[in-house]
Parts: C-alpha cells; sequence; structure tokens
C-alpha cells in the first residue's frame, strides 16, 4: 500500500478516535450545566467550523495529532457575569471528575461498539500448527513438536495464530512457567508443556513474538471443504454454499488451494463441487485484492475447514465484545506496568509512522483487520489517558480525588509544579516514540 494510502487510513482512524474522546467529555460537560466554548478535532488554524444554538464552535483544525474541548473555566481567564454558573471550576467534584473520565470512557465504548461489529462480521483465522521448533529456544524447552496444533497459552484458548501471539504479548518481560496446550490435528489426545521464562523479551524493531518464543509456524494446507461464505464475496455471488466441498478447479485436482487462488485474482474458474449427495458445476471468479505485500491476489470470501471463524449475532456478540474490551485494557495496562517497572524496554514504544504503517497495512487486508486496529487504539488510548500523569486525563481526575477527600483542591504552586513533570513525561515518551519509528524505517 502506498505511503498516500496508508496516511489517508491513518488519518481516518485517527480522526475516529480524537472525536469519540473529545465527544465523550463534551457531552457529559453539556449535561453537568458546563458552557462549551470550543470543540476542536485537531490543532492549528481552522480548516472548517460552525457555531450551534448554544454558542459552542466546532473547529476541524490543520493539525490532526489530537484535539480538546475549551469550556468556560475563570481560571483561563475573565468570564461574563451571565456565563458563571456555566463555569467549569464552579461545578461539584462529582461532576468536574465525570466530565474528565468521560473522555476515556468514550474510547472503551468505541472499543466495545467496534469489537461488536467485527464479532458479528466474522473474525477469521488459521489454527497455531507448529511447523519447526527451532533449537535451543523456549518452545523447544518445553517440548514442542512440528506438527502440534497449538489450542491454549497459561489456560487461555489460543483458536487462532493472533490469539497466540497476543497470548505471548501478555508474558513480555516475565518470569516463571509458561505452559503450552497442543493436540495434533487428526487427534483428540491434548498434552501439556512448560518451560521457564527469566525476563522474556523480543526484538523491538521486528517484534515477532512467535517466532521468538522459538515456533516457526506451519502453513497449513488449506481443504477446500467451505466453512463459512462471508457476504458480498465472490463465493456468495457465484452461489457457492456452507458445507460444499471442492473436488476439481478448472479440472484439476488443487495441491494448494491457497495458492491457486491468490494466483487468479479476476480469472473465472470452473469448480466441481460436491454439495451433499450432488456434484454441480460453478463458475466463480476471485475478486482482486491486495495482500500485505502490496502484491494483487485474488480472494473467494469463503472460510475453510481449517480456518477458525468467531462470528456472532447481534445479540450474542455483545459478550464477546465487552471481554475482548476488558482483556485488551488489561494487556495495555499490563504492558505500561512492565514498562515502568523495567520489565520491557521503552524500546517497545510505538509512534505516529508506525501507527500509520500498521492502519495502512490493516486496511490493505480488508475491513475486520482494520476495525480491530481501530478497537485496539481506541482501548489504548482510554487506559493511557487514565493514567495518573498531570496533563492527561487521570492527572486531572487524580487532583479531583484528593479535593474530594481534603475538602479543597491541591494549592496551585502543586498542581503547577505537576502538570510542569506530566508534561515533561509526555514530551519525552513522544519523543522516544519518535525515535524508535525512526530505527524501525
Amino acid at each position: 500500500m502506498s505511503i498516500i494510502q496508508s496516511g489517508l487510513y491513518f488519518l481516518l482512524m485517527l480522526g475516529v478516535l480524537i472525536t469519540f474522546h473529545e465527544f465523550g467529555h463534551f457531552w457529559v460537560a453539556r449535561r453537568c450545566g458546563i458552557k462549551v466554548l470550543r470543540f476542536s478535532v485537531g490543532f492549528g488554524p481552522a480548516l472548517w467550523r460552525w457555531k450551534d444554538k448554544l454558542g459552542t464552535e466546532f473547529v476541524v483544525a490543520a493539525l490532526p495529532l489530537g484535539g480538546y474541548v475549551k469550556m468556560v473555566d475563570e481560571r483561563e481567564g475573565d468570564v461574563a457575569a451571565a456565563d458563571l454558573d456555566g463555569a467549569f471550576n464552579r461545578k461539584s467534584v462529582s461532576r468536574r471528575m465525570a466530565v474528565v473520565v468521560a473522555g476515556p470512557l468514550a474510547n472503551f465504548l468505541l472499543a466495545i461498539v467496534t469489537y461488536w461489529v467485527v464479532f458479528m462480521l466474522g473474525v477469521p483465522g488459521l489454527a497455531a500448527v507448529v511447523g519447526e521448533v527451532k533449537p535451543g529456544s523456549i518452545a523447544a524447552a518445553a517440548g514442542l513438536e512440528a506438527g502440534q496444533e497449538i489450542i491454549a497459552v497459561d489456560g487461555r484458548a489460543t483458536p487462532t495464530m493472533q490469539a497466540l501471539n497476543e497470548r505471548l504479548v501478555n508474558r513480555l518481560g516475565d518470569s516463571g512457567t509458561i505452559t503450552f496446550r497442543t493436540v495434533y490435528p487428526d487427534s483428540s489426545v491434548e498434552s501439556e508443556h512448560h518451560a521457564t521464562l527469566d525476563q522474556w523479551d523480543i526484538d523491538s524493531k521486528a517484534p515477532d513474538p512467535i517466532l521468538e518464543v522459538g515456533i516457526v509456524l506451519g502453513r497449513p494446507v488449506l481443504r477446500p471443504l467451505i466453512k463459512e461464505v462471508m457476504e458480498g464475496g465472490a463465493a456468495e455471488a457465484a452461489g457457492l454454499l456452507k458445507g460444499d466441498l471442492v473436488l476439481r478447479a478448472d479440472d484439476e485436482i488443487i495441491q494448494d488451494w491457497s495458492v491457486y487462488i491468490a494466483e487468479r485474482a479476476g480469472v473465472p474458474m470452473n469448480l466441481e463441487v460436491q454439495r451433499g449427495d450432488q456434484v454441480i458445476t460453478v463458475v466463480v471468479t476471485p475478486e482482486a485484492a491486495q495482500n500485505q505485500n502490496d502484491e494483487t491476489v485474488g480472494r473467494l470470501g469463503v472460510a475453510y475447514s481449517n480456518w477458525q471463524l468467531e462470528k456472532y449475532g447481534p445479540v450474542g456478540a455483545v459478550v464477546p465484545a465487552l471481554r475482548k474490551t476488558w482483556d485488551t485494557s488489561a494487556m495495555t495496562l499490563g504492558f505500561v506496568k512492565k514498562m515502568v517497572m523495567g520489565d520491557i524496554s521503552v524500546k517497545h514504544l510505538s509512534g505516529p509512522i508506525t501507527i500509520a504503517k500498521v492502519a495502512g497495512d490493516s486496511a490493505g487486508y480488508g475491513l475486520v483487520p482494520y476495525l480491530l486496529v481501530l478497537a485496539l487504539l481506541s482501548v489504548s488510548l482510554g487506559v493511557l489517558n487514565l493514567l495518573p500523569i498531570p496533563v492527561l486525563d487521570g492527572g486531572h481526575l487524580a487532583y479531583y480525588v484528593v479535593e474530594a477527600v481534603k475538602g479543597s483542591p491541591l494549592s496551585d504552586r502543586v498542581q503547577e509544579l505537576g502538570y510542569r513533570l506530566g508534561l515533561f513525561m509526555v514530551i519525552g515518551l513522544m519523543v522516544a516514540a519518535l525515535y524508535n519509528d525512526i530505527l524501525r524505517l
């Protein structure tokens, strides 16, 4: 994908994240009787502006790297007598706390809704089958063998390669025992394998937890037994159905079905399909799509029998969405804790360049991967903003908690020192993240 396309997908994602975050502050402020002067997405010169009937100015600015909600506040200048009742600083501590926490909560809500949509669309993934075990690695110490499918790590299910990757990321910087549960694809007998971690870390420039634990994943040969037909795809248009078994393509028995499809973008194929007791012929034309290497490949829009497709209805998708948001929040908070404690390096921080690349790459894979990245970043934004660092929402929240406990606000000097320290910390982290981005380039 081109740099321009990646940049556009990044700006779209960033715009959604910022708008939801700031709207959380805005919506609660309005309901707490606080007058809002400006709602801005971005900083710098205004590209577009509009005022509503309550006098709030809505702005889209030139630098889309943040946003803000400006409220009437006597601490920031003179306030007209008519507006004093709507001043932020005159509201109760509980209302000020509600306004501050509303931004991060909006990001969590966005993540829940996004995951809900994703689980209704269906999350595909290949099973994590071991292709090779690196000698002397953690996987070798655990006794993993080629051909085994890893179905759980530390008691948590890993139905796909992505799930395995997430479970390993959770163990970064850890010491102690890691447990793999495996099964051979043609057997129902499960086995457990144990190995010891010692502040385990991975390469921050090219992070690949699965490879660095010593596992080279095998590439499963896709059996053309259709497990699911995606809406709007080439397979659905051709009339293929769930349960269809493809016997031949263009009068040939195909050994590597995924490669065969990938090489035929836009090329009609004659498929000999077994449907129940009947054998029928279906003509289908794989759609052209871009893979992660920016190459044009063919896609049918189906999930095969050895693909895992996690898909639910509107009601059934609610619990997985909530669980995924919770797990992602815990993983992000754990990552921050390990970085503060020095268990993992700050070299793992990513800045706007890496995020833009990930956004662009995910869009190349399709809507579901793009939404998954959006949800992940939304959770990260929510968690990070709740950290008790002055200048962040969590820092303001901490000040208000102290005020609620002691019955009066902290002195202006203490707050000012806190803001300076917080600003120094945030700028330092931003510089470190940008530096890491440049090193990865």
